[in-house]
């Protein structure tokens, strides 16, 4: 599904911190969950390498966010940031590579 680009607000790394994540999926269907997967995946291997940063679009409690930055590592819920900044994987609507 296309991202509408005006729907989300840019947020700089360092302010991901301060956010508040609910516990509720943001995708519901089950290919977008894996094509994200998919996508962390490549952003992780690129972080690693070659220092190449992404975007990732997400949701907190309040509004619609993206942040561009390098992928440090990914688990099955979380992806990591530098300075151990961690987004919910179940917040994030699209990695833009």
């Amino acid at each position: 599904m296309p991202i509408n680009v005006s729907e989300y607000e840019k947020i700089e790394k360092e302010g991901i911190a301060d956010l508040k994540f609910p516990s509720k999926e943001v995708l519901s269907d089950p290919t977008s969950i894996a094509e994200r997967k998919l996508e962390l995946e490549k952003a992780l291997k690129l972080g690693n390498n070659e220092q190449h940063k992404i975007k990732i679009y997400f949701e907190d409690d309040s509004s619609k966010k993206i942040v561009e930055t390098t992928v440090w590592g990914v688990t099955d819920k979380r992806v990591i940031l530098k300075q151990g900044v961690v987004i919910p994987i179940h917040r994030v609507h699209k990695i833009k590579i």
